[in-house]
């Protein structure tokens, strides 16, 4: 196969070319999603599969532990791989390429290789050294020392994690500039897989108890060391996919570069926008360390949140993926109709696949968190405290999607200021709705995510007023069009779950699992049919081009 040639990993171009109208050949776009979407769903079904694990094994509590410990590295992946780092040099590199060539863009990669290296090193280092003092800062409410011995503890083995995802990252950046989506998509994937089976394995060598089936704070060490396994594993995979791309492997040290700095100008001011949210969670694990739940309450947000990632990954990220690099190319040109075109119809893509998830998950929520979590040492009430924020997460669902297409554009237009400005806005106003909650009216870690989730919704709707007045016009008419058409989807899909609830799943305590799951499964099934079905009579642009994918893809089977 030639350098050329198209390779599974890599659709082919017309996802960026303009017809003779000017708009975006959208049909390659949602192509180009379905397959990130099927690389993302294995990196998302086997985080869900370790946080099984780690909930089964360990119980709420030591699981709160250990994610308070990964909250920081995990955070500034976050960031790095699909926030910041990642949309400032793809807009970077992609320019590069269309003005000056492969050559002077592999050059750009190897220099942000070097700063990242360097620079991330310096931050694993301080975030050894200085751990006892950022677990106590960030878990102010915890009284027991034994877990903030553990945490401590847990912190100084995985903060390395944080210059492996920095350089995943960039290599990542380069391979969506080259239109190579699926091998970086699925390279999460094996993070995950390399966190299981390291975990696993290591726990076995170095918990006794693990064997015994008593397992110890020595497990969780274990499986701490094994998200650095699976960071490598992250990295590694890319690396073939990077050399066939053309990539001369190598580090320049020689920062004073036009590329460089145009990458840090955009990074820092993409780095308090996309972290948002991010900072939203940091915060509301910092409050929930003062609700009733302490150490429990870590894990009960993050298996909620665990769940909205899942179809935010699937599709948020996703879309976003394949629209970043479309739009920075586009935008060499001005704000055309194409760049609006191709932005509203992300936003639509992420409208038509995330709303009947946040339906479902909200009204199936205990159902979900039953089937999926209690295991092991996770009881039902761990299941009840888990379903509350699931709902909220469930709401902000949908806006959280579409900020991961709608806020990276503002940086391809040179607006890298706006949502930096709007994220600022939101983290006082979630922290000040959860100060009130927590010290004024002492409600549980409920209201953290239902404030996360306002946030949400104030964030998107702020910078699509933005986006639309920077754009002149985003095809707002569209846009409502297919809202109303996808709402009468979404209750026709609400009536299924409701109905299942009140006949099939209403005696859900006492079934055995093989019945739940066939009871559940049978109700999704059915609910995801009546929704696409629904939209497709409705005529809505998405639900055609995805059942025209699907179709194609059976056939060629």
């Amino acid at each position: 196969m030639s350098d050329n040639a198209p390779s599974p990993d890599q659709p082919r171009r017309p996802a960026d070319s303009k017809s003779a109208t000017g708009t975006v050949a959208s049909p390659s776009q949602a192509r180009s999603t379905s397959v990130v979407s099927i690389a993302i769903l294995c990196s998302r079904v086997l985080g869900l599969v370790r946080d099984q694990l780690l909930n089964g094994l360990f119980g709420a509590h030591l699981t709160g532990i250990f994610t308070a410990a990964f909250r920081t590295p995990n955070m500034l992946r976050d960031l790095f791989a699909e926030g910041a780092l990642s949309t400032a040099f793809v807009t970077t590199f992609s320019k590069r390429i269309k003005t000056e060539g492969d050559e002077a863009a592999w050059l750009l990669g190897r220099k942000m290789l070097a700063l990242s290296i360097c620079f991330m090193s310096m931050v694993s280092l301080a975030g050894i050294a200085l751990a006892p003092w950022l677990v106590r800062l960030l878990n102010p409410g915890w009284d027991d020392p034994r877990s903030l011995a553990i945490c401590t503890e847990l912190v100084r083995i995985m903060y390395p994690f944080i210059t492996l995802v920095s350089v995943t990252a960039l290599v990542m950046g380069m391979l969506n500039s080259k239109k190579v989506f699926f091998i970086p998509a699925l390279a999460s994937a094996f993070f995950n897989l390399g966190c299981i089976i390291g975990g696993v394995v290591l726990a076995w060598f170095m918990d006794p108890g693990f064997r015994d089936g008593a397992i110890t704070e020595k497990g969780l060490q274990a499986f701490a060391i094994g998200t650095l396994v699976g960071g490598v594993m992250q990295l590694a995979i890319q690396i073939p996919s990077l050399r066939r791309a053309g990539f001369r492997f190598g580090l320049d040290f020689k920062w004073r570069d036009k590329g460089v700095g145009e990458v840090l100008q955009l990074m820092w001011p993409s780095l308090i926008a996309a972290g948002g949210t991010q900072i939203g969670v940091l915060l509301n694990s910092i409050f929930a360390s003062f609700t009733p739940g302490k150490e429990s309450a870590v894990a009960w947000l993050a298996n909620a949140q665990r769940l909205q990632q899942l179809p935010l990954g699937l599709f948020g990220v996703a879309v976003a993926t394949v629209t970043l690099p479309m739009l920075a190319r586009l935008a060499t040109e001005g704000i055309t109709p194409a760049f609006r075109g191709a932005l509203a119809k992300g936003l639509r893509l992420v409208l038509f696949l995330t709303l009947p998830s946040a339906i479902g998950l909200s009204l199936l929520a205990e159902e979900i968190v039953s089937i999926l979590f209690q295991y092991g040492r996770f009881t039902a009430a761990d299941v009840a405290a888990t379903a509350g924020p699931l709902q909220a997460y469930a709401f902000g669902l949908v806006f959280y999607s579409a900020i991961k297409v709608l806020q990276p554009a503002f940086y391809t237009i040179g607006r890298r200021f706006v949502p930096m400005q709007v994220s600022l806005g939101i983290i006082v106003f979630t922290a000040s709705v959860n100060g009130f909650t927590v010290f004024v009216l002492e409600w549980d870690h409920t209201a953290l995510a239902w404030a996360t989730a306002a946030g949400l919704m104030l964030n998107f709707a702020t910078l699509y007023l933005c986006m639309k007045k920077f754009a002149n016009g985003l095809e707002t008419r569209a846009l409502l069009g297919a809202l109303v058409r996808l709402a009468a989807g979404v209750a026709c899909m609400a009536l299924v779950c409701l109905a299942a609830k009140a006949t099939l799943l209403s005696g859900w305590a006492g079934m055995i699992l093989l019945n739940k799951a066939a009871a559940l499964g049978g109700t999704v099934t059915v609910a995801a049919a009546v929704y696409f079905y629904v939209t497709q009579k409705l005529r809505v642009e998405e639900a055609g081009e995805f059942t025209g994918i699907l179709t194609r893809r059976f056939r060629r089977k």
